[in-house]
């Protein structure tokens, strides 16, 4: 009994760990050919275009770069000199408006205590002249709140939470208006693009949990997938000359995945990991787990505080 236990017993663990072995190649073939995960993936952010509404000189800037802003904080100011002058004139103008319109009223008012003296025609006139005051009176109103306005606008204030990205704007510099200066990354707006094969996005749907891991950092984020892109730029096809398809021609014998935008909402994110845009992920979708389809779009939470 014993000589055939001996015998037996190797073979046995032998066809036992190849059988595990061959499980856990499975397994791990599975997950790397099948299962939905990438490592294509980075973190992004809204980033906001702060331009001022006016051209000018820069008189003051009152950020430095990467500094962490609230909406509403003074970013910079455009020298408002000008603009003073502009509303100053703009207030005189009005104040002559006001005075012509308020000399016709009084002749007008003289033409009907002395309706008998005056002839119907002057009286019509000095009507016609009072309508057209009146909207010069209108004009010049409209004058000073645009006046106003401008004065306003030469303080530029931060038009979200975010922080100020790569500042180059300087005192003395001339900004035009309309024209970005300055870049705010919206704090409140991560997230995670991952871009998955086509062959890997099979059973993914919004909702589903997410397994993020950051380059450099060993505790993982956690998140859910937010939306799936509904279509991709096909780089085979064009419009020639003749508005007919220019299609590429493709090897058949090569095929490459294509790659398919999926976004993912940020929900938790461990203590001390620092979210910064552009950083490198790996993600993986528990396609088993939907715990975020009531949740979707809550801002996401920093763990142990």
């Amino acid at each position: 009994m014993n000589k055939i236990v001996k015998k037996t017993l190797p073979v046995l663990l032998t066809s036992a760990a190849v059988i595990v072995a061959l499980l856990v190649l499975r397994q791990l073939w599975v997950y790397y050919m099948d299962e939905p995960w990438t490592r294509d993936a980075h973190v992004g952010a809204h980033v906001v275009q702060v331009a001022p509404d006016v051209s000018g000189l820069v008189e003051t800037v009152q950020v430095a770069d990467n500094q962490a802003v609230t909406k509403g904080d003074l970013l910079f100011v455009v020298d408002r000199a000008r603009y003073r002058i502009a509303l100053e004139q703009a207030r005189a103008n009005l104040a002559e408006r006001q005075a012509s319109v308020a000399q016709l009223r009084r002749e007008i008012g003289r033409d009907r205590s002395l309706q008998d003296l005056v002839a119907a025609e002057d009286a019509e006139v000095r009507r016609a002249k009072l309508q057209a005051a009146q909207a010069a009176l209108a004009t010049a109103q409209a004058a000073v709140d645009l006046a106003e306005l401008n004065l306003g606008r030469t303080e530029v204030w931060a038009p979200a939470d975010g922080r100020v990205n790569d500042r180059t704007l300087r005192v003395g510099d001339y900004v035009v208006a309309g024209k970005p200066v300055l870049a705010l990354l919206d704090t409140g707006s991560f997230r995670v693009d991952g871009y998955f094969e086509e062959t890997r996005l099979r059973g993914v749907a919004p909702g589903q949990s997410v397994d993020i891991r950051l380059m450099g950092e060993s505790a993982p984020l956690r998140g859910h997938v937010e939306s799936i892109a509904a279509g991709i730029e096909d780089r085979y096809r064009s419009n020639g000359s003749t508005l007919l398809p220019n299609v590429t021609p493709a090897f058949d014998w090569v095929r490459l995945a294509q790659r398919i935008p999926v976004r993912i909402a940020i929900d938790e994110v461990p203590k001390g990991v620092e979210l910064i845009a552009g950083r490198t992920a790996t993600v993986t979708v528990d396609t088993g787990r939907h715990p975020h389809n009531d949740k979707a779009g809550t801002a996401p939470t920093q763990a142990g505080l």
